[in-house]
């Protein structure tokens, strides 16, 4: 994998906002709950729970479609939006985009011709399923966008999803302090190339860095050296730490926008006798395995927590509001920001969990 070397400016780092840093399993993909709202934000495997609704849910249909269900994260998101809505009396009905965009068109046009009352959906692209949203809409049928992002031109009643930034920010910080004024030099693991969830953490962690740089040092010193993309799996990873191993000896931090990103290079980093000499911060996701490493080693330093689990219950429980006649939705509803560190890994640590 090629590595590039990237400098910033001061004016670059201004326009930076906040979200996220390292990571490690096997699967990603992009957490929910308005501030006004309490949030558990936590991955142990719930059952679904009841909503409160002044309306009758008896057969009531949510369609889920997925981009994919190649990873743990997707598994337990679509376990939690299934176990919610059959709790609640309602039907659920699944489709799977199968990780190719016209796969996920067609099942969504599926979804919307068995006349589902609510559409939850998952873009794998933020563009390509516009179309399906204005359709939704002209067969009456209110559209849920959950985990990741979509273009603000298609129809959508809100975003669900985890605080990208606000998580991010804090994983930079965490670091800054943590690295006690000793120089960075950082390599930066991303999901892919364009990927708006992904670009939103990564300037969450940068803007995180470079806060708190500023607060207790008074300068900015960001070294970022190299930044490689994954494309959020352990085999992305894997590579893409090898080469950077490679090219950049010296590096000391590893930051990324997703734990998947990072299992993988932890196999690197270790095969390469540093695990003593690298640091990982991940922006999101708070994934078992991660939980796991920063309980249980020092080289995993933190992860923000993105919960399939609590994504999924806010999402069917923003259906059922707006079956009962809410509308004023905020076009983003977030989970609360929450990282996870070695003093709270194991409050949000549950192996049976599927993420």
């Amino acid at each position: 994998m090629k590595t590039t070397n990237i400098k910033f400016s001061f004016k670059q780092i201004s326009k930076v906002i906040l979200a996220g840093a390292l990571a490690l399993s096997v699967t990603s993909c992009v957490e929910k709950l308005n501030s006004s709202k309490s949030d558990t934000s936590t991955n142990t495997e719930q059952t679904g729970e009841l909503i409160e609704s002044a309306i009758d849910l008896t057969g009531k249909k949510i369609g889920y479609c997925t981009p994919s269900l190649n990873a743990p994260y997707y598994q337990a998101l679509l376990q939690s939006i299934k176990s919610t809505t059959e709790k609640n009396g309602m039907v659920f009905l699944s489709a799977d985009g199968q990780d190719d965009i016209n796969k996920q068109i067609a099942a969504v046009e599926d979804l919307i011709t068995k006349g589902v009352d609510a559409l939850l959906l998952n873009p794998k692209d933020p563009d390509a399923l516009v179309g399906v949203t204005k359709m939704a809409k002209a067969a009456g049928i209110p559209v849920f966008i959950i985990d990741s992002s979509i273009n603000p031109k298609a129809d959508y009643v809100t975003t669900v999803q985890s605080n990208n930034l606000a998580n991010g920010a804090l994983a930079g910080e965490w670091l800054v302090k943590n690295f006690k004024g000793n120089r960075m030099n950082i390599a930066l693991l991303s999901g892919n190339a364009g990927n708006p969830v992904g670009r939103t953490r990564k300037q969450g962690l940068l803007q995180g860095i470079t806060e708190e740089q500023l607060r207790t040092q008074g300068k900015i010193d960001l070294n970022v050296k190299t930044q490689a993309y994954t494309e959020w799996s352990y085999a992305g990873g894997l590579k893409a730490m090898e080469d950077i191993l490679v090219a950049h000896p010296d590096i000391n931090v590893v930051i990324t926008e997703s734990d998947v990103c990072v299992l993988g290079a932890i196999k690197a980093i270790a095969q390469a006798g540093k695990t003593d000499d690298i640091l990982i911060v991940a922006g999101a996701d708070g994934q078992k395995e991660a939980i796991k490493y920063i309980m249980d080693t020092d080289f995993y330093g933190c992860t923000a927590m993105n919960s399939p689990v609590q994504i999924g219950k806010n999402a069917v429980q923003y259906a059922i509001e707006y079956m009962n006649g809410k509308t004023d939705f905020a076009k983003t509803s977030f989970t609360a920001p929450l990282l996870i560190t070695k003093e709270n890994a194991a409050q949000y640590y549950n192996p049976k969990a599927l993420f």
